[in-house]
C-alpha cells in the first residue's frame, strides 16, 4: 500500500490514527535523522521556507543555528519565540526581502517546492540568497505519489497524459494542487539554478508494510528501523525511482 500524505480527510489526514500510524512515526523519525545529518556542523545562518507546520526550523534552532523561518501568516505553526527562531511572514516562493549570498543553508522541507508551482523560479531565488559553498536541502512530491493521487480519484484521463507532460500538476480532493517530479527533473532544475546536486534519494526506502509489520511486533524497533534506513545506499540514477512518495535532495552552490 502506498501511504498518501494528508492534504485532505480522504487521504489519511490524521497520521496518528490512520491505519499506517506506525509508518508515519517511522517517516518523521527518518526525516529528523536525515536533517540532523545534513545540518552544518558549526553554528550557521539557516533559512527555512518549509512553512510553520514543519518541524525542521525548530530542529535547526535546537541544534544551535540562527534560523530565519518564512511562514504564511503570524499564526502559522507553534510559537517561534520559545526556541529562538526569527519568523517572517512572506511568500516562500519569492525571497526579495533577502540580499544575495546572505544564507549559509536553506531548508525547503515538507513538499513546499511542490506547492510553489513555478518551482524553477523559487529554486533560482534560493540559489541567489545562498553564499558560495552554501547548501540546500529540499523535499518534493514524487511522480509516484502524483500517480497514486490521480488513481485514488479515478482521474484516468490525467493519468494517461502524464507520460507526455513536461510539468505534472496533481489536483487533490481538498482543492490544492501540487507539482510532482522524477529525480532527473530535480537534477535539472537544480542545475539550471547553478546548484550542484550532491545526492537525491527517496525519503524512505523501507516499505510502509515492512515498517508497520516490524513496529507492530515490537514498537521498540523504531530506532533500528531508522538506522537501517540511513545505512541503505540509494542512487536515483540507477535504482528504481518508483520507491517512495517524496524525493529528498541536497545541493551545493559552488560559486
Amino acid at each position: 500500500m502506498l501511504p498518501l500524505p494528508g492534504r485532505s480527510p480522504a487521504l489519511n489526514q490524521d497520521h496518528d490514527n490512520d491505519e499506517l500510524s506506525g509508518y508515519w512515526r517511522f517517516y518523521h523519525a527518518v526525516a529528523a535523522a536525515q536533517l540532523a545529518r545534513w545540518l552544518p556542523r558549526r553554528s550557521s545562518v539557516v533559512l527555512d521556507v518549509s512553512g510553520g507546520e514543519s518541524r525542521s526550523a525548530r530542529q535547526a534552532a535546537a541544534a544551535g543555528h540562527h534560523v530565519l523561518e518564512v511562514v504564511a501568516g503570524p499564526g502559522d505553526g507553534p510559537d517561534a519565540a520559545a526556541d529562538g527562531r526569527q519568523r517572517i511572514v512572506a511568500d516562500p516562493s519569492t525571497l526579495d526581502f533577502l540580499v544575495d549570498g546572505s544564507m549559509d543553508a536553506v531548508i525547503a522541507e515538507d513538499g513546499v517546492l511542490s506547492r510553489c508551482l513555478a518551482t524553477e523560479e523559487t529554486v533560482q531565488e534560493i540559489a541567489r540568497v545562498l553564499r558560495p559553498g552554501g547548501r540546500v536541502l529540499l523535499c518534493v512530491d514524487s511522480l509516484t505519489l502524483g500517480l497514486a493521487v490521480l488513481a485514488e480519484q479515478n482521474l484516468w484521463p490525467h493519468l494517461s497524459d502524464v507520460p507526455r507532460a513536461e510539468v505534472v500538476l496533481v489536483p487533490w480532493p481538498d482543492g490544492t494542487i501540487t507539482r510532482c517530479f522524477w529525480s532527473a527533473q530535480v537534477r535539472e532544475f537544480l542545475a539550471e539554478a547553478g546548484l550542484e546536486t550532491e545526492w537525491i534519494r527517496p525519503r524512505t526506502v523501507v516499505s510502509p508494510s515492512t515498517a508497520e509489520h516490524l513496529l507492530g511486533q515490537d514498537p521498540r524497533a523504531l530506532d533500528q528501523l531508522v538506522r537501517t534506513e540511513l545505512q541503505t545506499p540509494y542512487d536515483c540514477r540507477v535504482e528504481d525511482e518508483s520507491v517512495g512518495i517524496h524525493l529528498l535532495a541536497s545541493a551545493i552552490k559552488s560559486w
